[in-house]
């Protein structure tokens, strides 16, 4: 297989499972944190956000630690994440989190209050109120924040690099470009910088095409 093509088909088999990994504990947590007021959710929300603000290679370094080679948590289970294709998974969602979480957490903050009220009041449980009322309610923020994930994961390059090393079988294409470019290699390297680019419009496109985005 074309190398290019090869990069490609890794980048979005991790994309995929980061996007939604991220999305199964972004979406909750985004409620919980638009819904709740408990103590430390301020000390919650500041940790949530870090991979938003700190370099990707240093949370795939944390990455490593916890569950690298001999990691806090690998080493007694003897397993490890590294030059696996869901550890690149992993080091993706991780940074792509805080983009599901922000949207979900607007999304179900402008859902009105008493809709969920009503519903408690007719008998329904808080998970009945949450699945039938406030998620379908704040579907088009969620996928707002879905795309964004997406889009994120899928040109990560810092974390995922920390993890996967730079080896053909589990190359992505941002990683791809990279070493294109170390190697001065612009008939490998343009044609990758245009795919990723292409790409990445194509989700802008369709989110900007979301209702909640729409301008005027």
């Amino acid at each position: 297989m074309n190398p290019l093509w090869h990069a490609l088909g890794q980048s979005i088999k991790i994309a995929v499972p980061a996007t939604l990994g991220a999305a199964l504990l972004a979406v909750p947590i985004g409620y919980l944190l638009a819904r709740r007021h408990f103590p430390g959710k301020a000390a919650l929300e500041t940790f949530l956000m870090m991979p938003l603000v700190l370099p990707p290679t240093v949370v795939g370094y944390f990455l490593l630690v916890l569950m690298g080679h001999n990691g806090v948590l690998s080493g007694p289970f003897h397993f490890s994440v590294v030059w696996t294709w869901y550890g690149g998974a992993m080091a993706s969602g991780v940074v792509a989190f805080p983009l599901l979480m922000m949207p979900a957490r607007a999304a179900f903050a402008a859902v009105d209050k008493e809709l969920e009220d009503v519903s408690r009041l007719m008998g329904a449980n808080p998970f009945q109120v949450f699945w039938y009322v406030s998620l379908p309610m704040a579907k088009t923020g969620i996928a707002s924040g879905i795309l964004l994930g997406f889009a994120r994961a899928l040109g990560e390059f810092g974390a995922t690099m920390m993890v996967l090393g730079i080896r053909d079988q589990t190359m992505t294409l941002p990683i791809f470009v990279y070493n294109e470019f170390e190697d001065l290699n612009p008939q490998g390297l343009i044609p990758a910088v245009a795919l990723l680019t292409a790409v990445t419009l194509l989700v802008i496109v369709i989110y900007n095409r979301l209702p909640l985005n729409k301008v005027g």
